[in-house]
């Protein structure tokens, strides 16, 4: 089991306060679902999806590499975007 599970609405984590799904959390992710890509980015889209839902402040691109993006590798001689996703809108 692992302490690095999402804190809900605001998607941090709750072992160690980062955006959801942390290092960590993806690391963890990557071993647990090794054998099975497809349940993998099945979870994590219904992640992005109740994401989207509770952060609707949030811009579609930055969310869904922060879930979904990380999972496959970037084409050869693409460069990763990493533009954080904000935590909450501007009052």
């Amino acid at each position: 089991m692992t302490s690095h599970g999402p804190v809900l609405p605001i998607w941090s984590c709750g072992g160690c306060g980062q955006p959801w799904p942390c290092p960590t959390r993806r690391q963890e992710l990557r071993g647990e679902y090794a054998d099975a890509p497809v349940s993998l980015a099945r979870y994590l889209g219904a992640s992005f999806v109740q994401a989207a839902e509770d952060m609707p402040w949030a811009p579609a691109g930055p969310l869904h590499r922060r879930f979904i993006g990380w999972t496959r590798p970037p084409r050869e001689g693409q460069r990763r975007r990493t533009a954080p996703v904000p935590a909450e809108p501007d009052r």
